[in-house]
């Protein structure tokens, strides 16, 4: 005997409303009869659908096209007054807190920065608490419409029963359990809930839904910061797989990395590391700024911007460090085969543009020749904003599997099954 659906008529309008949304979102504006075809629903189903999102105030009208021979059609769009949500970054130099609209329009921003010895979680949570407070006053955005917190952190981040919690190795955090301290330091109300993720994941997912990664069957995103990250996504998931790609072995026995083991690829390419060898090496950092400044002046040393001969130490430095980032992106190429490798974080934008040719080459010449021949290693298009509206994105992927429906408060204890079950049939 086949075994029986379980799916309620309110999955069903939910899984409506979710598509009408999402095609209207990466596609629109659209006409409803566009849309019928395109999400494989009838022409009886888009127009309840449409017409429950404009009467929430989630779809509005963005004009009208004409038709062969008939008249005009209304064009629809996802309303950027639908919502707003919040982005974090918690970079290993700043923090950047960015506040959007449903059409990821920015509306304010607040950072703080960091110093050597500011990742102690109390000062990381008072950073976030105060930015959060500042970038809701600035915009007079009452903090009941914020669809969600989303949060990219360094580390692996574990699901548990009370919310979140960050193995961040590299940065001293063992087990801190990020979304409970939050949620008491920011008090936003119930309902605004928080995801927090790796930061190469919500880099990922910005450059895969708007930028260099946008219709890509699979493709690996690297973050190339202070340390080094990847995030990897592929046909048919969901969503994109955070990688601990800086803490592979390139090189048994060698530089001790952040992490406390030996030859991570971190140790080698990423900036605090880069940084390091350039100093061991003979050249002279410049005192008393921060990390982008010096690679910044690593850079212009390495590749003078006036056309004159490069300093031999910083050349180097460089040359070597384009190496082992191709190096590592081969490994990915031949672990996953991916369609595109994109470079992004702030410190892999700063270096690609001067050195992508040569990471180009080393990828390819370390890789396997068939999946060599089909990828194509490019940076992202978002620029250094990228993990804050990946961030942002995590609330709005859910408000849109969601149909539009916001989350309910985390309190909130679910309903007997006989109860949700008669609530399908009253309101089907």
């Amino acid at each position: 005997m086949a075994e029986r659906s379980r799916r309620t008529v309110n999955d069903l309008r939910r899984g409506n409303r979710a598509a009408v949304l999402q095609r209207l979102y990466f596609d629109g504006p659209m006409s409803r009869q566009a849309l019928g075809p395109v999400t494989g629903l009838s022409s009886g189903s888009i127009s309840n659908v449409v017409a429950e999102l404009a009467a929430e105030g989630l779809v509005e009208e963005a004009g009208s096209v004409g038709s062969d021979g008939g008249r005009p059609r209304t064009l629809l769009r996802v309303s950027p007054a639908g919502g707003h949500m919040i982005g974090v970054d918690l970079g290993e130099t700043r923090v950047r807190v960015e506040l959007f609209d449903v059409t990821l329009t920015e509306l304010a921003r607040a950072e703080r920065p960091l110093t050597d010895t500011a990742y102690d979680v109390g000062v990381i949570v008072e950073h976030i608490r105060s930015a959060v407070d500042e970038v809701l006053t600035r915009s007079a955005v009452p903090p009941g419409r914020l669809l969600g917190v989303g949060i990219g952190t360094p580390g692996i981040v574990e699901r548990a029963p009370g919310g979140a919690v960050v193995h961040g190795q590299t940065i001293g955090w063992d087990a801190v359990p990020l979304e409970a301290l939050l949620r008491t330091a920011c008090r936003l109300p119930d309902t605004v809930p928080y995801f927090i993720d790796n930061g190469a994941k919500t880099l990922g997912q910005a450059e895969m839904w708007f930028g260099a990664g946008r219709g890509a069957h699979s493709a690996v995103v690297v973050l190339f910061g202070s340390g080094v990250g990847a995030c990897l996504f592929s046909e048919g998931a969901d969503q994109g797989r955070a990688l601990e790609w800086g803490h592979l072995t390139v090189q048994a026995g060698g530089r001790r990395c952040r992490c406390g083991a030996a030859g991570c690829l971190e140790a080698y390419a990423g900036a605090e590391s880069v940084l390091e060898r350039w100093r061991e090496a003979g050249g002279h950092p410049p005192e008393g700024v921060d990390e982008e400044t010096r690679l910044t002046a690593l850079l212009a040393a390495a590749c003078p911007p006036d056309g004159t001969a490069p300093d031999p130490v910083a050349h180097a430095v460089m040359t070597q460090t384009a190496e082992y980032l191709g190096a590592g992106i081969s490994d990915l190429v031949n672990l996953f085969q991916p369609e595109r490798v994109l470079i992004g974080g702030w410190a892999g934008l700063a270096f690609g543009s001067r050195f992508l040719d040569d990471v180009r080459r080393h990828a390819v010449a370390y890789s396997l020749t068939q999946p060599a021949s089909r990828v194509t290693v490019d940076l992202g298009r978002l620029g250094p904003d990228a993990v804050t509206v990946g961030a942002a994105t995590l609330p709005l992927a859910d408000f849109f599997a969601r149909g539009g429906r916001r989350a309910a408060p985390a309190a909130d204890i679910a309903p007997p099954a006989w109860r949700a079950a008669l609530e399908d049939r009253v309101l089907g």
